[in-house]
């Protein structure tokens, strides 16, 4: 399925599509040394939230969509050189907005992070006056 949001995003940064379907996206993640907030490679944990995010937004696909509320957990930490994988699912279309489950897997197959974005397709483009 041809990618219609997001397409400037930085697969450096929030990570490169790996599958994209009606309702449901994959994005993978290699986290880096310039993501680390101390000297243990710990991860800053914004680089996780937006590689969900991401997918939470390819999930939905629409060139509009933007995220209104997010209800997120962090439950293992993440280390430099670890590879991320998020899977996002629509859970509710419900018209304009969409709520969408997130989940990120590192490499071992560990659950790392999980939420739920509460998605909104807008009429015309945020910044669009």
């Amino acid at each position: 399925m041809e990618q219609r949001t997001h397409r400037l995003t930085s697969e450096r940064l929030v990570g490169k599509p790996l599958k994209i379907e009606p309702g449901r996206a994959e994005v993978e993640l290699i986290t880096t040394e310039e993501m680390a907030v101390d000297e243990y490679g710990l991860v800053h944990g914004g680089f996780t939230f937006g590689l969900a995010d991401y997918a939470a937004m390819l999930a939905v696909n629409e060139p509009t969509v933007v995220l209104g509320k997010a209800e997120v957990r962090f439950l293992k930490p993440v280390k430099v050189g670890e590879k991320l994988r998020a899977e996002a699912k629509i859970e509710e279309d419900l018209g304009r907005k969409r709520i969408v489950r997130a989940e990120v897997f590192n490499e071992r197959g560990e659950k790392v992070f999980e939420g739920t974005f509460h998605c909104y397709v807008l009429e015309k483009h945020v910044l669009e006056k």
